[in-house]
């Protein structure tokens, strides 16, 4: 059992660092609204940190799930930061989907105080986090990896080191240009089924047993028919994600044309009103644009 602080306690970082304190791991939090730390202390034990230096003090592992580059920086940097607390040897496990950039600047900065940077963002959501089965992608030196990957499996059904600092990072863009397409091309079956009279449920039954089957459709298909979208992944933190990935393309030369359309996409379902709704909302656009046109 390790002594470890964990930061950032939004929907996936409370219920990751619950998983933490539920395998025995000695857990200080930091969250920046501090009722939310003491919630997660009153439910789940360990102790509250003021500031990400406090709760990193004497641990051998800190882990933090925040918003975004900026978010991460303000907890990792700084006087108040993580890295001010910790001792040369120790591990930082960042969880945020952020950019390959933030995360090779962060890895040369824990270098050079003698301190491992793993970027390690996940997939698998809220009910993923929740039940402990999330999905991990890591980047970074292989030795600390090795002593962070027990640890991580409090919360992970699967993890893997995928190469150096920042291939964590690619490795889950590769993850959101797929669901990204994944997501389009369900929103557009569905919508065409129950535009040709098509019993939808049935539709599903049948196709996702062969090649079109996947887990959006598994996991998604019953509210999208429902027109619900008050589940799973906002359409806020998935144009946050696509916006990371089109940014790194341009950097790297890669042409995703699909993936920059799919974002548009996702910007006329926030301004329909839909930026806290789910990703599968995409189908919502396309009701929406018959009605418009009288299809």
């Amino acid at each position: 059992m390790a002594k470890l602080a964990f930061l950032g306690l939004g929907v996936m970082g409370y219920p990751m660092a619950g998983h933490l304190a539920a395998a025995g791991h000695e857990v200080t939090v930091y969250n920046r609204t501090t009722a939310k730390a003491e919630a997660w202390v009153a439910e789940h034990g360990g102790a509250k940190a003021k500031t990400p230096r406090e709760a990193a003090m004497g641990c051998e592992m800190v882990l933090a799930c925040v918003g975004n580059d900026d978010d991460l920086r303000a907890v990792v940097l700084g006087d108040d930061g993580a890295l001010a607390g910790m001792d040369s040897g120790a591990i930082f496990v960042d969880h945020t989907t952020a950019s390959a950039n933030v995360t090779r600047e962060l890895f040369a900065l824990a270098a050079d105080k003698g301190i491992a940077f793993i970027d390690g963002p996940v997939s698998g959501g809220q009910a993923g986090a929740e039940n402990g089965v999330l999905t991990v992608m890591c980047g970074g030196e292989a030795a600390p990896y090795a002593k962070a990957e027990p640890v991580i499996a409090a919360f992970a059904k699967s993890c893997r080191l995928m190469g150096d600092s920042g291939a964590g990072q690619l490795t889950k863009m590769v993850n959101q240009i797929c669901i990204a397409g994944l997501m389009q091309g369900l929103s557009e079956g569905l919508h065409f089924a129950q535009k040709a009279g098509l019993d939808g449920e049935a539709v599903v039954d049948v196709i996702s047993k062969g090649a079109a089957g996947s887990w959006q459709m598994e996991n998604r298909y019953k509210t999208m028919l429902a027109d619900e979208f008050d589940f799973g992944f906002a359409v806020d933190w998935m144009r946050k994600d696509l916006g990371i990935v089109l940014a790194e393309a341009e950097h790297n030369g890669t042409s995703l044309p699909g993936t920059a359309l799919i974002d548009q996409y996702y910007k006329d379902v926030q301004n329909m009103g839909g930026a806290r709704w789910d990703t599968s909302a995409l189908i919502r656009r396309l009701r929406v644009l018959d009605e418009k046109t009288g299809g």
